[in-house]
């Protein structure tokens, strides 16, 4: 093994290691104890820490389809030294397939490192957020556009993508936050030349630039995310003051309608009032005479009720509309 080793650059990946191999590897790289149990016990805080012989950076990706909003991370970690990588992962991922095919594209162009390799890992992992960054801002610029003018039937689900939207945002936001700092830390390394494995200044030069770019990357992605955040915050807002606007309506409209509906009542309890009393089984007025006065004048008691109940209820609804 130590033969093979010497021979030159190497690059081990190991997906889903059991205990057993994680002692095997350990002996024969001499991993810190510190480093093992990081991986075996799938440490999620993103990282990178200096040892002896090697670094260790930890970083996480993602396994989702695009047609979800849920997110899972997925865990990985390097372990850098001076003649090669070890990379480690607990769920099939694209990456190393991808590194794998650029290091072939460009093996004429560049000088292969440990360093590089995990650089192009990284870089890997960053570029692989950019499709959910695409996702939310089309969605956010949608329901920008939507929130105003989406008639009531259309608005049902308005809320809910808000919702899933903002969630979204929220999870990718403390994904990559976190990877700054990582990416930090490893440019000081480098220029600071702490790093164990130091490759030739032109070398060392390069991978900086390349960690740089990344860091550009990362800082662009947590821009647009707070940026389409903002946006989503907006339009939440403006779909929450719409639907307390149209409650407003509604609630004006049948206010007009009880207050109509008590002008009406208001007319009709007096004639309520003179028919319950002649109605009443008593001796009332006329009620022996044979002749029909007395009904006449009660009936156009009811009409001269009604027209001038009608005239004040007309002026009182013309009042209440200005």
């Amino acid at each position: 093994m130590a033969e093979l080793l010497k021979q030159g650059i190497f690059w081990l990946d190991v997906l889903a290691p059991t205990e057993t191999e994680m002692r095997i590897l350990s002996s024969i790289f001499r991993i810190h104890p510190l480093t093992m149990e990081d991986i075996e016990t799938e440490e999620s805080r993103e990282k990178c820490e200096l040892f002896k012989n090697y670094y260790f950076v930890s970083f996480r990706s993602h396994d989702n389809n695009f047609n979800t909003p849920d997110i899972e991370p997925i865990n990985m970690y390097n372990v850098v030294m001076r003649e090669g990588i070890l990379t480690f992962h607990f769920q099939p991922t694209p990456h190393q397939h991808n590194v794998r095919k650029r290091i072939q594209y460009l093996k004429d162009f560049i000088t292969l490192t440990p360093d590089w390799i995990n650089y192009a890992i990284m870089d890997d992992v960053t570029d692989y957020f950019a499709p959910l960054i695409q996702k939310v801002e089309f969605e956010s610029d949608a329901i920008d556009q939507l929130v105003m003018v989406l008639k009531k039937s259309e608005q049902q689900d308005m809320l809910v993508r808000i919702g899933l939207c903002r969630k979204l945002v929220m999870t990718l936001l403390k994904m990559l936050g976190t990877k700054v700092d990582v990416i930090k830390g490893l440019i000081k390394r480098f220029e600071d030349k702490l790093l164990v494995n130091e490759s030739d200044k032109c070398g060392s030069g390069d991978v900086t630039l390349y960690l740089g770019d990344i860091q550009d990357h990362i800082i662009t992605m947590l821009q647009n995310l707070n940026h389409y955040e903002n946006m989503l915050s907006r339009a939440h807002s403006n779909y929450l003051a719409q639907i307390s606007i149209e409650i407003t309506q509604l609630s004006n409209t049948t206010n007009d309608f009880l207050n109509r509906m008590t002008v009406f009542a208001t007319i009709l309890l007096p004639m309520n009032v003179i028919t319950g009393l002649f109605g009443m089984n008593v001796h009332v007025p006329g009620q022996e005479d044979n002749h029909l006065a007395w009904f006449l004048g009660i009936v156009g008691s009811f009409g001269i009720i009604l027209i001038i109940g009608t005239f004040f209820a007309r002026k009182l609804v013309m009042k209440m509309d200005q």
